[in-house]
């Protein structure tokens, strides 16, 4: 199996768990960790749940793939604080993390996943 692994980041609790069961059903092999809402339940994101969400994938390079603004932002915070490789995808969140995990699962190289996600960016 490939060393790459998905991390999702949403405002919503709900949108990254509703994530995270849809690609297990895709690729129940493949290392999803998600992260959603603030710890109070709130909407929004925080620097701390997203490290936390990347330090508990197994894997050494991570695709990551968010929703809105500030959750980029924290996972480039986090890319500068971790040893792990992570690639944060600007590409819609459901159909780029769908996309990428199936692939995955395929045990398709990672350059044609990478090349693969390049068609859905989102160039703004």
């Amino acid at each position: 199996m490939s060393d790459l692994g998905i991390v999702i980041v949403s405002h919503s609790k709900g949108i990254a768990s509703g994530i995270r069961d849809l690609l297990a059903e895709v690729a129940k092999d493949v290392a999803i960790t998600s992260v959603g809402g603030h710890e109070d339940g709130g909407i929004g994101t925080s620097f701390d749940q997203v490290q936390m969400v990347v330090d508990q994938n197994p894997k050494s390079h991570l695709l990551a793939f968010f929703d809105l603004g500030s959750a980029r932002m924290n996972l480039e915070m986090v890319a500068d604080f971790t040893d792990k490789e992570l690639s944060i995808m600007q590409v819609p969140i459901v159909e780029g993390a769908y996309t990428a995990a199936a692939l995955i699962q395929a045990g398709v190289d990672k350059e044609v996943i990478l090349q693969q996600l390049s068609e859905l960016e989102i160039k703004k």
